[in-house]
């Protein structure tokens, strides 16, 4: 493949036709790169017409995978090292036999190198190393990751090599089955900049005996018929979902104290609950948040994946989708969860397990999410007099919503509504709704309750003990941050101070 040298002069090239994410989605326009994440070229190739500027035959040969006229690229000093790694091809026309594809990330920005992505309806069974690019997976995932900085990083199944683009970190370990995709993650990287240390093997094998601060990873997840002939970027090998639940209970032996596992895949539903099963997976000493986003009965299941191997009309599908529905069916897998799944090395004897169905529009990115809620858990268990001794803010963002019949004097229900993250909504009775209203971090939480309790004309012992649990929840999954430095303590308010809230 292509030396360091090399890929600093590739590097040079593209930045020379100002081949970059800025530049090429300013010259397309909006339209064009809609249809190419729909897989389709008419626009784009429309919105760069007949022009043979360096930037329109940089589109052409890297993204929309036409040929360019051989003397327009003579002043690339890469070419050369390109036709002899097989990267390109040149007759009278120059061809890419990989994908070069300007990406971005609030980290910095780049280019991704993998196979080609079939364009225009194009079909045909992918190679068994196949190196996909930036794909909807890929880029949710990295999405998933709680925002900051992080010491040693692991990127389980590098692939392209799109994870590393997006972290911060001072080490990052890349590791792939997959030598191919390892060769193209080194010109990832190397183009964007991104210094990573490369290591072939299987899963854990690579760093056995190590541990990381954190674990990001969309391993080959699909659930499949063993056979010879898999492809390696989406079938492990593994019976049913054993691949998921190996780099889920083995995370364990790798993070390090306070580390955190991000994966996205699926699991097998099976006559056993989902949610027991996969509960079993998370390692001891770790909290667990799992969020299952689509069920996919089997017949849809697999009919995505026969067409993602190309096999959508050709003479074996027929065979290959009866022998998908007969290991289901010997497997006991009745349906298949897609989804989400984050551990937290916490080291609680009793940790926190959430594990929900979660289909509803969320607010990307949601790392942050993820992590405000491992980091939520100690506050909202404190014990009942710290807990309500700490003054607690509403988080912005959230919002009260009333539903009910047009001209009642009281709305039916109140509801709190996250415009962030997961986008989740809670329905409130009044007392709890004026507890949370009234969150701006002067004043202790037990202080407010007994204030509300005052106001609605109600036992403050009664409302402490219907809301407290709901207020612990809504600590849990963000609606309320604590405050620190309490200049009060809800012990010690006094009756004046009550009033004065009210």
């Amino acid at each position: 493949m292509l030396s360091p040298v090399d890929i600093d002069r590739l590097r040079a090239d593209l930045l020379a036709a100002d081949y970059t994410l800025e530049a090429v989605s300013a010259r397309l326009g909006e339209a064009a790169l809609a249809g190419l994440a729909r897989n389709t070229t008419v626009a784009a190739l429309r919105a760069i017409g007949d022009a043979d500027d360096p930037q329109a035959d940089a589109i052409r040969l890297w993204l929309l995978q036409r040929p360019v006229p051989a003397e327009r690229l003579r002043r690339w000093t890469s070419l050369p090292a390109l036709l002899e790694a097989g990267l390109v091809e040149a007759t009278d026309a120059v061809r890419a036999s990989v994908e070069l594809k300007p990406h971005g990330s609030d980290r910095r920005d780049g280019w991704i190198c993998s196979d080609p992505t079939p364009l225009d309806g194009r079909v045909g069974r992918p190679r068994p190393d196949f190196v996909l690019g930036a794909s909807p997976a890929s880029t949710t995932l990295t999405q998933l990751v709680p925002p900051r900085h992080y010491g040693r990083v692991l990127d389980l199944g590098t692939g392209c090599g799109i994870q590393a683009l997006h972290l911060d970190a001072d080490t990052i370990v890349a590791t792939d089955l997959n030598p191919r995709a390892l060769e193209l993650a080194r010109i990832s990287l190397g183009l964007s900049g991104v210094t990573a240390e490369l290591r072939e093997g299987s899963l854990y094998e690579p760093v056995a005996g190590e541990r990381f601060d954190l674990i990001v990873t969309n391993p080959p997840y699909v659930i499949s018929p063993p056979t010879p002939d898999r492809l390696v970027y989406r079938e492990g090998g593994f019976a049913g979902d054993a691949l998921m639940r190996h780099v889920v209970t083995s995370a364990g032996d790798h993070l390090a104290d306070d580390g955190v596992l991000i994966v996205l895949g699926n699991w097998a539903v099976t006559a056993e609950p989902w949610e027991e099963r996969l509960a079993g997976w998370i390692p001891a000493g770790c909290d667990g948040l799992v969020l299952q986003r689509e069920l996919l009965d089997p017949y849809e299941y697999i009919e995505i994946w026969l067409a993602d191997a190309g096999l959508a009309g050709s003479r074996e599908y027929a065979r290959r989708y009866a022998e998908w529905l007969d290991y289901f069916a010997s497997s006991g897998i009745e349906a298949v969860g897609l989804g989400w799944l984050a551990v937290h090395r916490s080291g609680r004897e009793d940790p926190e397990r959430r594990i929900e169905a979660w289909p509803h529009a969320v607010h990307q990115p949601v790392g942050e999410a993820i992590g405000d809620f491992f980091d939520a858990i100690g506050p909202a268990r404190q014990p009942d007099a710290e807990f309500l001794a700490t003054r607690w803010r509403t988080r912005p963002g959230v919002v009260q919503e009333t539903i009910g019949l047009p001209g009642a004097p009281d709305p039916q229900h109140l509801v709190l509504r996250q415009q962030f993250g997961l986008g989740r909504a809670v329905e409130a009775g009044t007392g709890l709704a004026a507890v949370v209203g009234a969150c701006d971090g002067d004043l202790p939480v037990g202080v407010l309750v007994e204030a509300v309790a005052e106001l609605l004309g109600v036992d403050a012992e009664g409302l402490r003990a219907e809301v407290l649990p709901q207020l612990r929840r809504l600590v849990m999954d963000g609606y309320l941050l604590p405050v620190p430095g309490m200049s009060q303590t809800a012990a010690g308010a006094s009756a004046d101070r009550a009033a004065e809230f009210g």
